[in-house]
């Protein structure tokens, strides 16, 4: 791939779309409006606090990512959205009870002022949830056409040059690619004949990318992540990342588990369970939802370790997830792991975590990040899937035939890299010259 022409700044407002506007999308959006008025800091944004090194380490140059790639600006970014409940961002906020009043009362107006679109819902994805402010069509072909129609008139209305879309939305019901996913014409046949292997998410991704808007799936859905999604993302010239954010304890998973392998520990089990109140966990109360969330999390270990590769020491393992609906928890998401471990000899060890995180938190700045960083690439002439993006997710989509990369650790230096790249600096390899001066 040739590297883009100098980038510069983007010049325009850019549109933030958002399939879902609840606990995550509110949170998000609260924060950057925060941020922007210096009223909180962005913290866990790579895109707002994170630095980059650049040549040499006796050269000292560590800018801000911020500062180094054209990113758009916060004061640039304009919020809009769909949901199946008509609450404006401040009541879905509110409702939401991730953020204090503290937060949330100084941007009060704002917040009001971000209605949500009406949404595109068929019940059948998503059974605990019972919408309100939903789309009403014939077929989902008509479907994507309000879809797109929407977007169009957000980008008009608010006097937008371009859109990025980041799925914040539940998730839904496991589903494996079928006939109707491999291709454009089969999937524009399965969209007239209301194809039950279409999903929500699945025409919000076709009407996103046919309108040239880089789509990131926040969520464990198929979504973008079959052929005739690939395919028309190519014709489009769109980007496209996902699935499933990497908060809570998947997070833990891929900064320990790298850590474990590069000591050559063995490792017999791996036991996770969660407990969460919110309206996700109220989703993933019902055993198809779970399945498609527990795909996600138990393919994590299985890359990083490589039992193949180390049948002595990953052969045997056994890796449970489990996920428990608890309302009094809320959004204050609980993960607590048990890991089985060994080392010389083989004698036994474990490892304890319990991790009380909060879940919004810890999602929203990957949809900031995300939203700049699949501008940037839209802008940078990349389309299809965006690797170096596996960063933020789970399930790291990949082009087909490649194995994901989960290491966190990797997965940074391929995010970096590919900035390094883009920007016309050295890649940095931490090969030093004096192995071979």
């Amino acid at each position: 791939m040739q590297r883009p022409k100098k980038l510069e700044a983007p010049q325009g407002k850019l549109a933030v779309l958002l399939p879902g506007l609840g606990a995550v999308s509110t949170t998000f959006i609260s924060g950057c409006l925060l941020a922007r008025r210096g009223l909180a800091p962005p913290i866990g944004a790579i895109t707002q606090t994170g630095t980059i090194r650049l040549g040499k380490r006796t050269d000292g140059r560590s800018p801000k990512i911020q500062d180094f790639a054209p990113l758009a600006q916060l004061s640039d970014m304009c919020f809009g959205g769909w949901d199946l409940f008509s609450d404006n961002a401040y009541e879905a906020a509110t409702n939401a009870q991730v953020l204090e009043s503290k937060h949330l009362d100084p941007i009060k107006d704002e917040l009001s002022a971000i209605k949500p679109m009406s949404a595109v819902f068929y019940p059948e994805y998503v059974k605990r949830l019972t919408g309100t402010n939903v789309k009403v069509g014939k077929n989902k072909a008509e479907m994507v056409e309000q879809v797109r129609e929407d977007v169009r008139t957000f980008i008009k209305n608010n006097g937008c040059s371009r859109a990025v879309a980041v799925w914040c939305g539940s998730t839904e019901i496991y589903l494996e690619p079928k006939p109707v996913h491999q291709s454009i014409a089969a999937f524009e046949k399965g969209l007239l004949e209301s194809d039950p292997n279409i999903s929500n998410s699945m025409i919000y991704a076709w009407a996103l990318l046919k309108e040239g808007v880089p789509y990131a799936n926040g969520a464990p859905n198929l979504s973008v992540d079959i052929p005739a999604m690939h395919e028309l993302a190519r014709e489009t010239q769109t980007p496209t990342a996902g699935k499933d954010f990497k908060t809570g304890q998947t997070l833990m998973k891929t900064i320990l588990a790298p850590g474990l392998k590069a000591r050559m520990l063995g490792m017999k089990g791996w036991f996770s369970t969660n407990i969460l109140g919110n309206r996700d966990g109220e989703v993933l109360d019902d055993p198809d939802n779970f399945k498609s969330k527990e795909v996600s999390k138990l393919g994590v270990l299985e890359e990083i370790l490589q039992p193949g590769t180390y049948p002595e020491l990953y052969g045997d393992l056994y890796h449970k997830v489990r996920i428990n609906y608890y309302p009094p928890r809320g959004d204050a998401k609980e993960g607590w792991d048990n890991i089985d471990i060994f080392g010389w000899l083989g004698y036994p060890m474990q490892i304890k975590v319990d991790f009380l995180c909060r879940d919004s938190i810890l999602a929203a700045p990957l949809v900031l990040d995300l939203a700049l960083f699949m501008d940037l690439g839209h802008r940078a002439g990349f389309r299809g899937v965006q690797e170096w993006l596996s960063f933020y997710f789970k399930s790291p989509m990949t082009a087909p035939g490649l194995y994901p990369e989960h290491d966190l650790f990797i997965q940074s230096m391929k995010l970096k890299n590919t900035l390094r790249w883009m920007m016309g600096e050295e890649l940095i390899t931490h090969l030093g010259h004096e192995y071979y001066d």
